[in-house]
């Protein structure tokens, strides 16, 4: 009996996981499915290309501003019923995309998909922080988090399997039978009831969560990491083509980093263990600023020939990125564990912002290839260091020392001394 026992507790716990899981990829799985249907859309409502790529900006836009949302509608109606709430309105606005008869219908019911999409992605990770100390909640986003990788590559695959089968409107009929799938789990795993402590009364606004340095000193860094990583994505098609790779073979470069990112995540899980935390991060970090080092070295100062050096210097820098994300989305939340949706909200918002951020810049510049790539990933660095530095300070006052002006009066004494030193 014991032993069936424990077997059901095991397998609750891994069907709670998977459900963690769909949780933080609905948005990315939204996000990515549908393109491949993007040449259909366009035929069936004779519209232009960009009016189709809006969607997508649509998209991004909702899942920006989403994210401050369900933070406050959490403290009012408790995690089930704020989740609830999304998934509703994500499956809503699914079935609205799937019956709509004009590419403004469309793009509008995509702005709300993404909003209802947010709720998924803010309070998975309030759920995690909430019900586990710190050192299981570590251990369930390292689980979780390098999974977030897999959509990307799978997502457009069974969107294509989808599109040739049934047409590109059942794309968002799936995506709405997920959704539902997703109401069913959280009515079995999320507690309908409020828990009515003293995190009622450590409700917290923004602007307190922005003065706690640690938690916006890890948030910087996991925006700009994302930042580099975004950077990346968006110009590296176009750096393919400049070597005259096709579109098959610019596809498949992109493998690579997702099995890395994979890996990275995990590996971080084993360092933690072995190591702590705050080793393992520091040592990431080193990995990524070799990274970095290397990315400049072939594409600002000696450009190479060939896409292979940047390729793999890529695929490490996946890998540190995906080690880094569970450490300091992790150390971020814990900061307010108590009104951890908020703070989720808010991370979200503000790395979702870097990385859109890093991707308009080296857009802007696309045309530069590799050298777009280099300055936009040297600029995320440098928002790197600021978010360790910061990360590392008590408070605000701490880390304004480093950008302290000199004070001529204190030059002066100290040179007043040098010259006569006291007897």
């Amino acid at each position: 009996m014991k032993t069936s026992s424990n077997t059901f507790v095991n397998i609750k716990f891994f069907m709670f996981l998977f459900y963690l899981a769909m949780l933080s990829m609905l948005g990315f799985i939204a996000t990515d499915m549908y393109l491949p249907a993007f040449k259909a859309i366009e035929g069936s409502f004779d519209s232009t290309p960009s009016q189709v790529a809006m969607s997508l900006t649509c998209f991004l836009a909702g899942l920006a501003l989403g994210q401050l949302l369900y933070g406050p509608l959490v403290n009012k109606i408790g995690k089930r019923w704020a989740l609830i709430f999304g998934l509703v309105l994500f499956a809503i606005a699914s079935v609205f995309i799937a019956n709509s008869d004009s590419i403004l219908m469309l793009n509008t019911a995509r702005f709300f998909q993404a909003i209802g999409a947010c709720s998924a992605g803010v309070i998975w990770q309030a759920i995690v922080v909430e019900q586990y100390d710190a050192d299981k909640a570590q251990g369930i986003f390292s689980n979780i988090m390098p999974l977030v990788a897999l959509s990307p590559a799978l997502a457009p695959i069974l969107g294509a399997y989808i599109l040739n089968e049934l047409g590109w409107r059942a794309i968002f009929i799936s995506l709405c039978v997920i959704a539902f799938l997703l109401i069913l789990m959280t009515l079995y795993f999320v507690p309908g009831k409020r828990q009515h402590t003293h995190s009622d009364h450590a409700a917290v606004s923004y602007g307190q969560i922005l003065k706690n340095t640690r938690y916006l000193g890890n948030v910087v860094i996991f925006g700009a990491c994302s930042g580099a990583f975004f950077a990346y994505l968006t110009v590296w098609p176009i750096v393919m083509e400049m070597h005259g790779y096709q579109a098959t073979e610019i596809g498949l470069s992109f493998i690579p980093q997702t099995i890395m990112f994979i890996v990275g995540g995990y590996a971080s899980k084993l360092l933690i263990k072995r190591i702590g935390g705050h080793q393992t991060l520091n040592i990431l970090l080193s990995i990524f600023a070799a990274c970095v080092i290397s990315i400049i070295m072939f594409t600002l100062i000696y450009p190479a020939s060939t896409i292979f050096p940047l390729l793999i210097s890529f695929s490490i820098l996946a890998a540190a990125n995906g080690a880094i994300y569970p450490i300091v989305v992790n150390s971020a939340l814990q900061q307010f564990s108590q009104n951890a949706a908020k703070a989720a909200g808010l991370q979200n918002f503000l790395q979702i912002s870097i990385a859109f951020g890093a991707s308009s810049l080296v857009a802007m510049w696309a045309s530069l290839g590799e050298v777009a790539i280099g300055w936009g990933i040297l600029c995320c660095a440098i928002l790197v260091v600021v978010g360790y530095v910061l990360k590392s300070q008590q408070e605000w006052g701490d880390f304004a020392k480093h950008f302290t002006k000199p004070d001529p009066a204190r030059v002066g004494i100290v040179a007043d001394v040098k010259q006569n030193p006291a007897d």
